[in-house]
């Protein structure tokens, strides 16, 4: 994604100096050699303060350029401003006919460039623009350094502000394409598409959101069983931000291979040393502390009578799960995760060995019963909390008889808005209190109203194999350097086929792809042919994909469009309508192209097969099959080449 620059400078011809031609020759080229995207404040007038929208770019910019060529007192409030709110992202400019910088600034680094009439010097411009563009990598590259902010250079424990609690309310144009943005994330994530919410990561306002834009692909993946990608999310924005606490936790909730808990452990112990006073860090341990004891006594155990009796021999592994989430709740009384799952986990400590106090047990219930109701008074009602009605579900199972148990995890259920894996999740917890042979009725009891809710929800589908295509459209009637004639049709259509029998393509299967004449749709009709779904991905609205991507080839491609289109087992998405508008600088086919890879590869690497029929060249434009097939070659070796070279040559 390109950063966002804000240069700060005075406007016009002042004291000598034409700042518009050094804005225009200078500082703008130069940052855009870097791919930034370049503001001043008067780039774009609109209706409205323009303080506000400077206040708005000197919060959100990833880097501000400041020209201090002269004494501007516009400039230097901005400039403090700037120093005030973020610790670092600010590179100093000035002309060489400034002598010496004041104060305050004085021991900055500063460029210095060079000037003849007025203008930037056309004898040096090349080398000024060089060591400008060069400061502004070098100052990106080293964000995570040394504070260049005096303020916060100064001021050792001052930590910069939320930049969402400081909305300008009158700077309306960024916050509205950021409650865009958002509110897709939330679509995708509700509708479990994390393919989509990784498009949409990338493509964030600002840099500012992108560490929580990958965060949110990071956990919408872990929740799908997506553990190496939803990894990779995370790492992404740890190349971000390196210190973000929220993504550390999560980092270390998937670490290891699937049943090892020790790497997992020794990063989350090491977080809660390094912060003490978080009480998500210690939540987090106890979580994974919980799932080691649960796969330990899961591991060896037949029978639910082996069951009890493994878990309570494994009583050290449950004590130390419980610790982590006791410390949490008492840090954060608010922090209902903790605190269910240490009430629950001494219970079960009980229930198994019979160690624990009940006069603390009692205190612990009464502390949890009283933050679920504190929890549930917040709701709204446009949303009512599901976990806080699930964990009210959970102390009842613990500990009242059966109609009240059900009516609490009812409520839960509506709450729940079929939310599958939440319901889901819950009924998980549930199975391991009956493999534990606890309060069999009320638990029994509890599980039915799970199977009820969720039997009415279709659970999530998970293909055998996903096949992602790409390749080359019919020729247009015009075209003098032929790729795809229409005669090599029938040749195309069995090489495809061919592979996927090859490939055992069946009704478990899933395809992606898109619909453009030619391989997209003869990819299409194959697999329909067997019985595949297809999830068929188009870059523009229907009528313009069609004028852009179908009917030049001829009316006949159209009724086959809409033959696949109106298939049963396909299902279409048009990008616009689903991720929004393509952003300027980004082309709609290599952004198509992210979308079908993306989504692919969120049902697991180790599923996908890309078939692509291709004559191994370049393509017209941006977003060919050479970049997808470039793409995917990055992740997976399981890439099958159709070579039209080889094909069409018969």
């Amino acid at each position: 994604m390109p950063l966002h620059a804000f240069v700060i400078m005075p406007y016009g011809t002042k004291e000598g100096i034409d700042f518009d031609a050094v804005y225009a020759d200078l500082i703008r080229p130069s940052l855009e050699s870097e791919r930034f995207q370049v503001y001043r404040a008067d780039d774009e007038i609109i209706a409205g303060n323009i303080r506000t929208d400077m206040f708005q770019e000197l919060l959100l910019a990833d880097l501000v350029v400041a020209d201090l060529s002269i004494d501007n007192a516009n400039v230097w409030y901005e400039l403090g401003v700037r120093h005030a709110l973020r610790a670092r992202g600010v590179v100093q400019i000035c002309a060489t006919t400034r002598e010496r910088m004041p104060f305050d600034v004085y021991s900055d680094r500063n460029l210095r460039y060079r000037l003849a009439g007025g203008r930037p010097d056309p004898a040096s411009l090349e080398k000024d623009r060089q060591g400008l563009a060069a400061m502004a990598r070098e100052t990106i590259a080293s964000w995570h350094g040394k504070k260049i902010s005096p303020v916060f250079h100064h001021l050792e424990f001052l930590q910069e502000p939320d930049w969402k609690e400081l909305k300008v309310g009158e700077a309306l144009e960024f916050w509205d394409k950021y409650d865009d943005w958002a509110d897709r994330v939330e679509v995708a994530r509700k509708k479990d598409r994390p393919g989509d919410i990784i498009v949409l990561a990338e493509e964030v306002p600002v840099q500012a959101l992108a560490v929580e834009a990958y965060r949110t692909a990071g956990r919408a993946l872990h929740r799908l069983g997506r553990t190496a990608f939803a990894l990779e999310q995370f790492e992404k924005a740890l190349a971000i931000d390196p210190d973000d606490l929220e993504t550390l936790q999560q980092k270390g909730v998937l670490l290891g291979r699937e049943g090892s808990f020790a790497e997992k452990i020794v990063w989350l112990q090491d977080l809660a040393e390094q912060f003490p006073d978080n009480p998500e860090t210690l939540a987090l341990l106890g979580r994974v502390r919980k799932e080691n004891w649960i796969f330990t006594w899961r591991r060896t155990a037949a029978t639910p009578e082996q069951n009890v009796a493994e878990a309570a021999s494994w009583e050290e592994l449950l004590h130390d799960a419980i610790s982590p989430y006791k410390r949490a709740f008492l840090k954060d009384p608010r922090h209902l995760f903790a605190g269910i799952n240490a009430l629950t986990l001494t219970v079960l400590r009980r229930h198994l060995t019979g160690i624990g106090d009940d006069n603390k047990i009692r205190t612990l219930e009464g502390a949890v019963r009283w933050a679920i109701q504190s929890a549930i008074a917040r709701e709204t009602p446009e949303r009512r909390d599901y976990w806080a009605r699930a964990a009210c579900g959970d102390v009842e199972v613990l500990t009242s008889d059966t109609p009240v148990v059900v009516k609490a995890y009812r409520s839960a259920t509506i709450a729940a808005e079929n939310d599958w894996y939440a319901l889901d999740s819950t009924r998980q917890h549930l199975q391991v209190l009956r493999d534990l042979q606890f309060r069999i009725p009320q638990v029994e009891a509890a599980m039915a109203v799970f199977d009820q809710a969720l039997s009415v929800i279709p659970a999530p589908w998970e293909p055998r194999q996903v096949f992602l295509f790409s390749g080359h459209m019919i020729d247009a009637l015009d075209r003098t350097d032929p790729r795809f004639p229409p005669d090599k049709e029938p040749i195309a259509a069995a090489a495809i086929a061919a592979k996927l029998d090859e490939l055992g393509a069946g009704p478990s299967d899933l395809a992606l792809c898109g619909g453009a004449c030619g391989g997209d749709l003869l990819f299409a009709e194959a697999c329909l042919a067997r019985g595949v779904q297809v999830r068929m991905r188009i870059t523009f609205d229907i009528p313009e994909f069609l004028n852009q991507s179908v009917t030049f080839a001829g009316e006949g491609w159209r009724d086959r469009f809409f033959a696949v289109k109106n298939n049963p087992l396909t299902t279409l998405f048009i990008m616009p309508d689903e991720l929004g508008p393509c952003p300027a600088d980004l082309s709609p086919y290599v952004r198509t192209n992210l979308w079908l890879l993306y989504t692919a590869l969120a049902w697991g690497e180790e599923r996908v097969h890309f078939i692509c029929l291709w004559n191994r060249k370049g393509g017209d434009g941006p977003g060919g099959t050479e970049h997808m097939h470039d793409e995917v070659n990055k992740r997976t070796g399981q890439v099958h080449v159709l070579d039209t070279n080889k094909l069409f040559a018969q």
